[in-house]
């Protein structure tokens, strides 16, 4: 990994914000720690960061090599660090926050715990929620088998919960960043034109109306994997032959198991973020959000608290240039 070029994220950056930790590896744009994120967090001055994109681990009825909290205790073990992630937001900065859903134990029946938490979140930590969003993941397992593939009384799950939070009503956002291409009956229907109508909803169309100006249409609240706005990774999140799986085998590192496509983070960077804005990922695993901010040209950290997952994630960024 070629960590001499010039840093964007300055020493002075690094003392101003993070003056008690040691970074574990440096990009042209980011900052990678090994420590617990809660102590990076309060070592934050206020106000310092535009956004905070994350995937904590999720409350599972099973335990995970990568370690997750129970459900019962889960909004009490992660509210410190929303108190924290609020704390350190700019007044125009957001959250996103990704958290999958789960079965209750030994029962065909759903777990409330994220509902639990994102009440909290607004309620106590102060947050408003600007809008939720869906990650459509079509790569996850029948999962619990007993429920949907043995005894099959429940159906398939394909999309997890994306949570955009904002310290204010108005956070700094913009659409038009992430447009997606027009459908060929939308540039159908803008060559032939339109007649003035009401549709059964109510809205009126007029002569005027131009379908195609605004550069592309408006996505919706379901993010894809292969989301036309993207153009870097397009894998779900058990990938056997992206460039970071690969390049782990090669170097014997450990591959971390859960990780999220880079259509995800590189969505709301776009929209919510502008060049040289802060990133930061207080759980980030293999470092996608890291990599995906480092190609956008956003500064960002990342830390990650198990040494394996953090050494493996400087993989990712050996073929940017």
């Amino acid at each position: 990994m070629n960590i001499q070029r010039q840093i964007r994220f300055s020493e002075a950056d690094h003392d101003i914000l993070l003056r008690n930790f040691t970074p574990y590896y440096k990009t042209e744009y980011g900052l990678a720690y090994l420590a617990d994120s809660l102590a990076i967090l309060k070592d934050l001055p206020s106000d310092s960061l535009n956004l905070v994109i994350t995937s904590p681990p999720y409350a599972l009825h099973f335990k995970k090599e990568y370690g997750n909290p129970a459900k019962d205790a889960y909004v009490k073990w992660f509210l410190p660090f929303a108190e924290e992630i609020r704390r350190v937001l700019r007044d125009n900065g957001s959250f996103v926050l990704n958290i999958g859903g789960s079965y209750n134990k030994g029962q065909p029946t759903k777990s409330l715990y994220h509902f639990k938490l994102l009440i909290a979140l607004v309620e106590e930590i102060g947050f408003y929620l600007a809008q939720e969003c869906f990650w459509h993941n079509p790569a996850k397992m029948p999962m619990p088998a007993e429920w949907v593939t043995v005894r099959r009384v429940r159906i398939k799950e394909a999309v997890e919960y994306v949570w955009w939070f904002s310290k204010t009503p108005h956070p700094k956002a913009d659409n038009t960043k992430v447009l997606k291409p027009y459908s060929a009956d939308m540039i159908r229907l803008n060559k032939r034109g339109v007649k003035e109508t009401i549709r059964p909803s109510g809205h009126i169309i007029r002569t005027s109306f131009k379908g195609t100006e605004a550069g592309g249409s408006i996505p919706s609240n379901v993010i894809e994997d292969n989301d036309q706005t993207t153009n870097m990774l397009r894998f779900g999140n058990n990938a056997a032959n992206d460039k970071y799986t690969l390049r782990c085998k090669e170097k014997g590192c450990k591959v971390h198991p859960a990780r999220f496509p880079a259509a995800l983070p590189e969505f709301f960077i776009k929209m919510l973020t502008s060049e040289n804005d802060l990133v930061f990922d207080p759980f980030s695993g293999s470092n996608v959000t890291g990599f995906v901010a480092e190609k956008l040209q956003r500064r960002w950290i990342a830390v990650e608290c198990v040494p394996e997952y953090i050494e493996a994630s400087k993989l990712r960024f050996d073929s940017i240039s």
